[in-house]
């Protein structure tokens, strides 16, 4: 394309930089013979007032072309085209009036992003909000003078809904599980099959699929085959069990995550070109995190 890849545009004090783009006919086009792209670390959860992100499209209408990406395919927010001389005065207000860091770019620790975890999800199994901001707070200087290879990224699901991605989009990632039973409300199983309950918490409502079938929609569904209904009540081997999550999003209100909760860890996914993507190895199955 007439776009180039112009390595890590640097700004004082901050080693992972700004991705670099350059035009390859600036005389045609001056306007944007530079075209950088910046990425600024999200909070925690992505929860934002409505005073911040006021003052950062400000700021980048004022300093930038205006154009975001919220949210980056990683996470980040993602501001998209300016130019060299920009870069330091949009990085001293981002630090000195928002502050908020830039993310990550190039070979270091990428901007670590969470789930919104326990401060709203009935599913999350640990405090991932918590555990980002120690983990990205502990490699801080990773991510401000990069001395890794190649990018490295964390993530932190809360369960294995996997609502950020992590185990795609990064390199370490901990989601959320449980070591004890799936907990079963057989009342609530039977409100289901008698049409009482909406099934997905009512996310299909007005669709043409016909009254809700355990057998078909659930039991038939399970991954690993660990469950069974007899038509009066729901068995579910938890032994077998690959925490995938199905059975709970389509009968939320008959079944729960357990009780003794806490995370796994999971190192290296990819998604080579030729083979396709490939599950991260598990390192640790389960470890509590309180």
């Amino acid at each position: 394309t007439h776009w180039k890849h112009g390595g890590i545009v640097g700004v004082f004090g901050y080693g992972g930089g700004v991705i670099g783009r350059y035009c390859d006919s600036p005389e045609q086009f001056p306007a944007v013979a530079h075209f950088h792209t910046m990425r600024v670390a999200q909070p925690n959860g992505k929860y934002y007032s409505t005073d911040f992100l006021r003052q950062l499209v400000d700021l980048w209408d004022f300093r930038g072309s205006g154009l975001t990406d919220m949210h980056g395919s990683t996470g980040d927010i993602v501001l998209l085209g300016t130019t060299t001389p920009q870069l330091e005065e949009i990085f001293f207000e981002l630090t000195h009036k928002l502050d908020v860091d830039l993310g990550g770019s190039g070979s270091n620790l990428r901007t670590p992003a969470c789930c919104l975890g326990e401060s709203r999800c009935e599913y999350a199994c640990y405090n991932t909000q918590e555990a980002c901001y120690n983990l990205t707070m502990e490699y801080q200087d990773e991510l401000h003078r990069p001395a890794f290879p190649y990018k490295f990224k964390f993530k932190f699901d809360g369960c294995p809904n996997g609502c950020v991605a992590s185990i795609a989009r990064s390199d370490m990632s901990f989601i959320g599980t449980w070591k004890d039973d799936i907990k079963i409300d057989q009342e609530a199983v039977k409100a289901y099959v008698g049409g009482e309950f909406a099934p997905n918490a009512g996310a299909h409502s007005g669709r043409d699929w016909g009254a809700f079938d355990i057998q078909k929609e659930v039991v038939a569904l399970c991954p690993s085959k660990c469950i069974s209904y007899d038509g009066s009540k729901l068995s579910i081997n938890n032994k077998e069990c690959v925490r995938c999550m199905h059975c709970i999003n389509t009968m939320p209100r008959a079944l729960h995550i357990g009780d003794e909760r806490g995370l796994s860890i999971l190192c290296g996914a990819k998604a080579p070109i030729l083979d396709g993507a490939q599950m991260a190895s598990l390192l640790v199955p389960f470890i509590k995190a309180e």
